[in-house]
């Protein structure tokens, strides 16, 4: 593993032995035992899009790994003023340790890993949210113990997260169900990734059905960044996608709520099912630094 672009690039392996580097830095954090990995080392943090968690996590981890971390937006960058993109993949090689970027193209991803000597990390791309599943899948083994014979299912715009939650939820050996409405389902290449799973993996535009035995809901905001023009129009195609107490009566009774934050309450999530469930979703929100800390990790030691 030599970067982690998308979750469809790896293992299932991979995915675990990251998640068990993450308890144990996670373990290590709480019971304050140094663990500084990174001495020395530079992550340089490219951000096209704005964040709160993508940001503060992953330059708290260099911080408590023993490195530093580099804030550029597009102010700061010549590719914001037209340098192609593998100059300055080229060039952050020759300064920095490992790259996270937080952009809108999957395909600018790809091009820093190719054209650079030195670890990428997708931060969020539109195509997907590697980082945050890891997270997710973080706290559902805490929480659950294992994997072995759950469902998570998914309510919403078939977007970044739900292409990252199908193909690590199946990798993982989770049944997985996703509900979303007509013109908004995941994105084509992971539905084919998800054909060789069999009946493990549905797709459906009936909550109840995609909520039914379910051990995991999770949802995501209906307009994603930079879909803010399209309000209105997403709020009439996801009326009655929300997670409510229908959807949670429809899951099993000990079901757990995700939600990759920020949460509009009465949009996709109901205020009272966000705060029965809330110390699940800022376990979630917490696991970002642990599971970001050990794919840089990963990636980066020596």
């Amino acid at each position: 593993m030599k970067h982690l672009l998308k979750l469809l690039d790896v293992s299932e392996k991979e995915i675990l032995e990251i998640l068990n580097l993450a308890d144990q830095l996670k373990y290590e954090r709480k019971h304050g035992i140094p663990h500084r990995h990174l001495e020395g080392k530079s992550l340089g943090m490219i951000f096209q899009k704005a964040s709160t968690r993508t940001r503060l996590s992953f330059e708290t981890g260099m911080y408590q790994l023993g490195g530093q971390a580099l804030f550029l937006s597009n102010r700061d960058l010549q590719i914001g003023r037209g340098e192609p993109v593998q100059d300055t993949a080229r060039v952050m090689s020759r300064y920095l340790d490992g790259i996270m970027i937080r952009t809108f193209a999957q395909q600018e991803v790809e091009d820093l890993a190719k054209y650079g000597t030195i670890p990428v990390i997708n931060g969020l791309t539109d195509f997907c949210h590697p980082c945050q599943i890891l997270a997710d899948l973080m706290t559902v083994r805490e929480k659950k113990g294992s994997f072995a014979g759950l469902k998570a299912c998914f309510i919403g715009d078939g977007n970044n997260m739900a292409n990252s939650l199908i193909v690590g939820c199946l990798k993982v050996g989770m049944k997985f169900s996703i509900a979303c409405p007509d013109g908004y389902r995941p994105d084509s290449r992971v539905l084919d990734f998800a054909k060789d799973y069999g009946d493990k993996f549905t797709l459906t535009d009936n909550v109840l059905e995609a909520a039914a035995d379910a051990d995991v809901v999770i949802t995501d905001v209906w307009a994603s960044m930079g879909q803010e023009d399209e309000k209105a129009k997403r709020e009439a195609a996801f009326k009655g996608y929300q997670v409510n107490d229908g959807v949670m009566k429809a899951a099993r009774g000990d079901a757990m709520v995700l939600h990759c934050l920020p949460a509009h309450r009465e949009e996709e999530i109901t205020a009272k099912v966000f705060e029965e469930h809330a110390d699940e979703i800022f376990e979630e929100a917490e696991n970002r630094l642990h599971a970001q800390k050990a794919v840089m990790v990963k990636l980066m030691k020596d």
